[in-house]
Formats: C-alpha cells, structure tokens, sequence
C-alpha cells in the first residue's frame, strides 16, 4: 500500500477500474450505488488508521488512549473495518454489508443510511470472486488525510458521475451539471462566509461542494457556510452527504425526500429561508404533485398552478419561497421552454415579473450536457433586486459561447468569464446582452424568448451586382481554362476527347 500523494489522474484510473471490474453484472446506471460506498468505506478505515497512528504516538504506544472515541472522526467497531473485509474469502458480500450497518450504526447521528441500500450479498450478481477483486483493487492506494486531498475525491466523484453519464447514454443532466455551468452559476450567486445555501434537487451535492469553492476561492472561511441539500433518489441524497464529508464539511444537512410534495426544511413561521438558493432540477417533471399546489399547505403557490404534466414553475415558486427577504437570490436550470410556452405557464411568468424578482436570463448553448443536446437557460432571481436594474431584466444570449466537441460541446473558463462580465456589467452588448424595460415585456405578452430581445444583427457585406457579375465572369473563365487543360493531358495518355 502507497503513501504517497494520488494524483488526480491515478485516482480517476483507480476508480474506472473499479467500474470495469463490475461491468457485467452490475449495469452501469448502478456503478455508483456499489463505488461510492466502497471508496467512502476504505477512506473511513484509512483516515481512522491515521488517526489511530497519531493518537499512538501522541501517547508513546498507549493502544487504549488510540482508540478512545474523542481522538476520530467516525467510530469504526470491532470487526467493521476494511481489514476485516479485506480478510474475508467467503460470504465476502455479507461481511462487506455487516461492516457498513456497523459503521452506519456506531456514527448514527452523521451517517445513517449513508451507504445506501445496494444488494452486497446477491451472489448471482456479486459473487464471492469478483467482491474479492473488488477488494483488493480499492486496497492499493491508502486514501487518508496525508494521501489524498478531499478535494481531489471530490473531483474523482464527479468524474465518475460524468462517467456513469457517458456509459448509460441517459439523460444525465438529471444527475451530473456540468462543472462549468455550476460554476458560473456560483460566481452569480456569490456565496459568502457566514451564509446559508440551498438546494432542493442536490443530486449528489455538486451545486453545493461550488458555494465552498467560491468561498475558499474569495479567501474567506468556507467553514462558517450552512449548507442545505434536498434529494429524492436514496443513492444520490447519500452520495452527497458523501460528497460534504470527503470535503470536510461539518455544518450541512441533507434530507432525503420529495422538495415539491414534502419540503424537509421550516422555521417557525413556514419554510425556513436562504440567502442563496441554487439548483438544476429534473427537467419538465411530470409527476410533481400538481393537484395540492392550488392550496399548497407551505405557501408556494405565488404566482399560480403549473401544468399537471411540467414542473418547472413549481420548482421556480418553491425556491423564489425559499429566498431570504433581503439578501436572497436564486440561480436555476431550466429548459428554453420554460421562457416562452404559454397557458399556465405564461401567467406564471407575468405574476413573477411584476413581483420585480427576475434579474436576469441567460440563453446557454446546446449540447452541453452530458447525454443530452437539449439547450438549457439559467434565470436569476433575487428578492430585493439593486435599484439600478428594477422594473429591468436583463438577456444573455450565450448560445455560441462554446467550445463545439465531436459528441458533445464544452462551456470553457473563457466564456464562463465572458457571460459573468455581460450579467455583472448590465448593459447591452450588440448581438449578446439586452436590458429589456417592463414595456418590453409587456409588449411580448410575458414571453421571455431571449431572440425577442437579443436581436442578431447581421452585416451587410453582401456584393453589388456589377461585382457578383465580374465574380462570375472570372469564375467561367477559369473553368473553361481548367477543362481545356484537362483535355489536353488526357490526349497525352491516348485518351480522345
């Protein structure tokens, strides 16, 4: 085993494996219910060694004092830690589930259900030999605290979410945002020390790791950041929490559950309030709980009743709900349609717009998430809006703003920079940025259909017909020209013509 520092190629190299070695019996939408528990597993053992090693020394060879509780970050009990595992030959699925509720149990108040509910002992699927293999491929790098940084784990996750995208060809933006986007996205929102972040579709907690990035990145302490995760799917919600502790955050929550039928967090007086709220929710969810939005019991329903077969406004009422009074502000993913389709939707859109919350939209170019070439927008809102830009919102269209790829289309830093200089400078730019006034808008019916604003303008530099003409002429001479040297080589080669 090697102490030396991972880098962040072998560790992505060292996870890849991990999923060949389950290709075949596994699915590969299912890679990361059995990985990212394994990883988390060994991680906990190796930072639990270290400590133990510490502790040791500390005491100059005291194994009792090394094992008291108040010398680790997670309690790893007799018989539940990755040697044990690593010595087990037979029934390797049991003893690898026995370790996992055993960890979970002893650290209940931080990582109950944490590890998921993958099916370990399934010998048809898992059998003792390729859980073997399993093993021993993760026990070849020590991944504790002097080994590997966290944030490097934390971009092999996403690496590995991008992966999973790749090799299932499904629509992964449910699930993996490209880094890019987040990051604009981040720098939009501008989190700052001492703040509260929200996400209600956190996936595995992408959105969130960016406040502490940004925050890191700002110099101040991201530590003083309350971080708020909301998730559905069981795996997801545990990978993120994951996620928070592999970058050594202490003050999050994430809450496993429906966001539009059962918000998981309030205060006294309803939903408990943010100072950023960030998300990329599922695309146009179907079924989201459209029947009790009418009368929704958290107070939601501020500007009407979203189409029973497309959530997107719900989700956009939900988080607007979820601002703070004052310092609030939101940053969301939506599909283009979002802006523009009518009925419902439309006297959604007029209600938010005289609430004079939208700050901005910004038009992203197509193919950009993994899986999937649908192009997406981010519609910024904030709850107390700078007095220069009320009754005004402003459109971005970033549509050309990437790098075009073979089988998908890259948003690099340069135009991240780019789009955050048009939304920070708030003015028009020819052919990208427009400041529309509430009378624009109101012209367009509502409709926020970023070419009703952002107007191409195409130069003229079209030829008169005198200089098409004398083109054309030259054109014909030419061929004629051509053609009778092609005549002549080929009566060189006998050939007659």
């Amino acid at each position: 085993m090697s102490a030396s520092k991972l880098t962040l190629s072998q560790l992505e190299q060292y996870l890849s494996k991990a999923a060949w070695i389950l290709k075949g019996p596994i699915g590969a939408s299912d890679f990361k219910a059995y990985i990212f528990p394994m990883l988390f597993f060994k991680r906990i053992s190796d930072v639990y060694d270290e400590e133990y090693r510490q502790a040791l020394e500390e005491s100059d060879g005291d194994e009792e004092y090394a094992q008291l509780p108040e010398f680790h970050k997670f309690i790893v009990p007799a018989g539940c830690h990755w040697n044990d595992v690593r010595d087990t030959t037979v029934n390797v699925g049991l003893a690898i589930e026995k370790a996992l509720r055993g960890i979970e149990q002893a650290n209940e108040k931080y990582l109950y259900g944490i590890f998921g509910d993958a099916q370990w002992s399934n010998k048809n699927s898992l059998p003792d030999s390729l859980l073997v293999n399993l093993v021993e491929h993760f026990s070849q790098y020590e991944l504790s605290n002097s080994a590997v940084e966290a944030d490097m784990l934390g971009q092999a996750y996403e690496y590995l979410i991008k992966h999973f995208a790749d090799l299932t060809n499904k629509k992964a933006g449910e699930f993996y945002t490209p880094r890019s986007v987040v990051h604009l996205m981040g720098m939009i929102v501008d989190a700052r020390a001492g703040e509260s972040i929200y996400d209600p579709a956190c996936g595995t907690g992408g959105m969130l790791i960016e406040s502490i990035e940004h925050v890191k990145a700002s110099g101040h302490d991201y530590r003083t950041l309350k971080l708020y995760g909301q998730e559905k799917n069981l795996t997801s919600s545990a990978i993120a929490r994951m996620n928070m502790f592999l970058h050594g955050v202490e003050d999050f929550q994430v809450s496993r559950g429906d966001t539009l039928r059962q918000p998981a967090y309030f205060e006294a007086d309803g939903l408990k309030t943010f100072d950023c709220v960030i998300a990329n929710p599922p695309f146009s969810l179907k079924e989201w709980g459209a029947t009790a939005w009418a009368n929704d019991p958290y107070g939601r329903n501020i500007a009407g009743v979203p189409p029973q077969g497309n959530g997107d406004m719900a989700w956009v009422q939900h988080m607007i709900k979820s601002m703070k009074g004052k310092t609030g502000r939101m940053a969301v993913v939506l599909p283009h349609g979002a802006l523009f389709r009518k009925a419902a939707e439309g006297k959604i859109r007029k209600a938010l717009l005289e609430m004079d919350l939208l700050e901005a939209v910004i038009g992203l170019g197509p193919n950009i998430f993994y899986g999937t070439q649908l192009a997406a927008c981010i519609m910024i809102f904030r709850a107390q809006k700078p007095k220069a830009h009320r009754k005004q919102v402003l459109f971005i269209d970033a549509a050309d703003q990437v790098r075009v790829g073979r089988a998908q289309n890259y948003l690099e830093p340069e135009h991240v920079e780019r789009i955050f200089a048009w939304y920070r400078d708030y003015k028009d730019v020819e052919n990208y940025v427009k400041v529309a006034t509430m009378a624009d808008l109101a012209e367009n019916d509502h409709n926020l259909n970023i070419p009703l604003y952002v107007e191409k303008i195409i130069e003229d530099n079209l030829p008169t017909v005198e200089e098409a003409l004398a083109d054309l002429k030259t054109a014909w001479s030419e061929s004629q020209a051509a053609e009778a040297y092609f005549k002549t080589k080929l009566k060189e080669f006998g050939v007659e013509v």
